[in-house]
């Protein structure tokens, strides 16, 4: 069977599974039959071979006794994995889905395809293969983990990062072996990140334990961070003198392979055309609006120039940490007054400057804990501050970052009602397959929908200053919508892809450059808008069926009840059809 035939025939299977099974509200899987036995057995033997190849996914999780393990970066395990995937896909094969109850049949689908979407990962795009970034990202994450959650003690942890670390220059050593032929745009990626990742290790991880008073095991751990660095160091000769030269690669992926990530990994199986189609409509509509708001403020100036004068709108940096802190609660209190949706918990995330080695790669984060962590249960909100020695015009170009308009669209995105208000509802599934999976179109889109749901609700008073900086996030990422479909195909390249980001998405030529970049090595970043406009075609739906019944505050609540599942299935759960999402 070809390999569009086994992607036909699977979205056929998972049309069958939401089809057969309109859930009204979230449930627990039903142990009662036997197929649903059969099923929950499957579920508990893919985490568990899942949580075996891939860790640092496990301490992420909260599940730790995997915290001295890293991941095997080798071609056996690779095979292995995937030889593993396709038994646990045969399994499948035995159950039928319309025998299962409740929700288990939408996670039935959601994990079926999971499989198939790793499977397309490791055997056909095969980023082990093709990016130097896949070894130098997945060690840092796999240390960083340990580091930024207090889960343990102190010398507990320390133990497992070194554990770890031992592990990582073997690792490296086989990322060497197993790189053929990257894109240049890969291989040079990697080297402007390199100087990041070494100073990561030398500088924070050496210092992340300052409280452990064992001396012989803080030796131990300076012998084998230097050694990780030392392994990092010629890791970048490697790629520099080695890799560089003979990175001849193709960084697109291809139309089939893009429309069988969309079907595997968010479950869209609209045609590219037609998305494209989608993502120039959205493109255009912002724009318009745009022009209108930015008319409203100062009629005679460009966008371009009233977005500028925008970024010098921001707080003093002593502030900055106040500003946010003073906006998530009338966030809250604007939630919770206008009914706009059930928030879970009265406890706020913890807003603290962002961690030491946090700090290269990150301006703002929500650093929620894994559906499964039983003792460092906090969820911080992470600011990036100016730091003292920085000059007086590094510190002003940063501040302009956190303007007024981004802070708002910050704290909506990450918090309220955003990532932080998702993951509060998580907490209370009790499918397993829900609480360690999600698609991105969910997460990411249901943030990005609540930076335009908010304003128009009227958080702001209507302020065009707050609404220009939602639109400009919005034009940004209906450029990658644009951009990940057209480089990928063949119909854009990266300076073209450069170009649309400044042109047509209103972005500086410095984000430009770094979101076409990102695009080469996440095509689907389309999963935003994607996102956000299948949750307003299942608002308006969810209304239409209502009628006078409908609430937003009813919609919010239960699309949250059906945790990151893809959209398709979250449709089937609020309308009992399996109509299109767009």
């Amino acid at each position: 069977m070809t390999r569009r035939r086994v992607a036909i025939a699977l979205f056929s299977v998972i049309l069958w599974c939401i089809e057969t099974s309109f859930v009204p509200r979230m449930s627990a899987n039903n142990p009662t039959s036997a197929p649903s036995e059969e099923f929950n057995r499957l579920v508990d033997d893919y985490f568990d071979a899942h949580f075996q190849f891939h860790p640092s996914e496990a301490t992420a999780a909260g599940f730790h006794q995997y915290d001295t393990k890293l991941e095997d970066y080798s071609r056996v395990a690779r095979e292995a994995e995937s030889a593993k995937l396709r038994t646990l896909a045969a399994r499948f094969e035995q159950i039928n889905p319309a025998q299962l109850s409740g929700a288990s049949a939408g996670d039935f689908a959601f994990l079926a395809s999971t499989i198939q979407g790793h499977r397309l990962d490791i055997e056909t795009l095969q980023m082990w293969r093709k990016d130097p970034n896949f070894y130098t990202s997945g060690v840092t994450e796999s240390i960083f983990l340990i580091i930024k959650r207090n889960y343990a003690t102190p010398e507990e942890r320390l133990r497992s990062v070194i554990a770890r670390e031992r592990q990582i220059p073997e690792a490296l050593m086989i990322g060497r072996r197993n790189l053929e032929n990257p894109p240049r745009i890969y291989t040079e990626i990697t080297l402007e990140q390199m100087p990041g990742v070494i100073a990561f290790f030398r500088e924070d991880v050496s210092k992340a334990f300052p409280g452990v008073a064992n001396a012989a095991l803080q030796e131990e751990f300076q012998r084998s961070n230097a050694a990780v660095v030392s392994a990092l160091e010629k890791y970048e000769l490697f790629l520099r003198n080695d890799l560089l030269p003979r990175s001849q690669g193709d960084f697109r992926i291809g139309a089939e392979n893009f429309r069988q990530k969309l079907l595997l990994k968010e479950m869209v199986d609209t045609p590219l055309d037609q998305l494209l189609k989608i993502g120039y409509a959205d493109l255009r509509r912002n724009q318009e609006r745009l022009q209108e708001t930015a008319a409203a403020i100062n009629p005679q100036a460009s966008p371009r120039d009233v977005l500028a004068a925008l970024e010098k709108d921001h707080p003093a940096p002593d502030k900055l940490l106040e500003t946010f802190r003073g906006l998530l609660a009338g966030l809250r209190q604007f939630l919770e007054a206008r009914k706009i949706i059930t928030i879970p918990s009265r406890v706020f995330p913890i807003l603290e400057e962002t961690p030491p080695f946090m700090r290269a790669t990150t301006t703002a984060s929500m650093d929620t804990p894994g559906p499964y962590e039983t003792q460092a249960t906090e969820a911080m909100f992470n600011v990036t501050l100016p730091q003292p020695n920085w000059s007086p015009q590094h510190i002003e170009e940063w501040m302009q970052g956190f303007n007024r308009g981004t802070i708002l669209s910050t704290a909506i995105h990450e918090a309220y009602p955003g990532h932080y208000t998702q993951f509060l509802w998580v907490n209370r599934l009790t499918s397993k397959v829900r609480k360690l999976l999600y698609c991105d179109t969910n997460a990411e889109g249901w943030a990005h929908y609540t930076e335009q749901m908010m304003l128009d609700e009227g958080f702001g008073d209507g302020d065009p200053k707050l609404r220009m900086g939602q639109l400009q996030d919005a034009l940004l990422r209906d450029a990658r919508f644009i951009v990940g479909i057209e480089m990928h195909t063949g119909n854009m390249s990266l300076d073209q892809g450069r170009e649309f980001f400044v042109r047509e998405g209103c972005q500086v030529p410095a984000v430009a450059d770094l979101e076409a970049k990102r695009g080469t090595t996440d095509p689907t970043y389309l999963v935003y808008t994607l996102g956000k406009l299948q949750i307003l075609k299942l608002r308006e739906d969810y209304q239409k069926k209502l009628g006078a019944r409908y609430t937003l505050q009813d919609f919010h609540d239960r699309f949250m009840e059906q945790g990151g599942v893809p959209l398709g299935i979250v449709r089937k759960a609020l309308l009992g059809d399996d109509s299109s999402t767009l």
